[in-house]
């Protein structure tokens, strides 16, 4: 099998790695870098559990190569939180109730964190788009939009959600 060599960044740290060309990022992730937080769905990029934040664009990395992702940044759900403090959106999904299996959640908190790095203030509708590639088969969406809404209406003029 034929391997490239690809230099990037993932959750802040700069990486090289061998991959071989035809490997998903999804399978990169979880077997070659053990981030096992993100999460092997449906494979066809349905259902959103692999969502990872790439270049600043929430994408299924079930759907892209590794190879590709030379010269990119990547935030898995390891890289959101500091340390041992949690992030707010993993917070506020606590604290909404809107984790319930927390097979999805990583994707859905990835995704809603694509949004607010972007759109601090979004709109309901907006949050709904930005979620709608992610599936959850355990809870309404109620309480995962609330949970969004939430950091939204929190964020203090603009800064960045850490």
């Amino acid at each position: 099998m034929a391997k490239q060599t690809i230099k990037f960044f993932i959750n802040e740290i700069a990486a090289t790695a061998e991959v071989e060309t035809d490997k998903l990022l999804v399978d990169f992730l979880r077997e070659d870098l053990a981030m096992t937080g993100t999460k092997k769905g449906c494979g066809v990029g349905e259902c959103g559990a692999c969502t990872v934040i790439i270049d600043g664009r929430a994408v299924n990395s079930c759907m892209v190569l590794a190879a590709t992702i030379d010269g990119s940044s990547i935030t898995t759900i390891e890289g959101v939180n500091k340390g041992e403090q949690l992030h707010r959106l993993q917070q506020s999904f606590i604290d909404h109730g809107a984790v319930q299996c927390g097979f999805c959640t990583p994707g859905m908190i990835l995704s809603a964190k694509a949004l607010l790095d972007s759109n601090p203030k979004p709109t309901e509708q907006e949050i709904k788009t930005a979620l709608s590639g992610n599936l959850c088969r355990c809870t309404g969406y109620h309480k995962i939009v609330a949970a969004v809404t939430a950091v939204s209406e929190a964020d203090c003029g603009g800064e960045k959600n850490e």
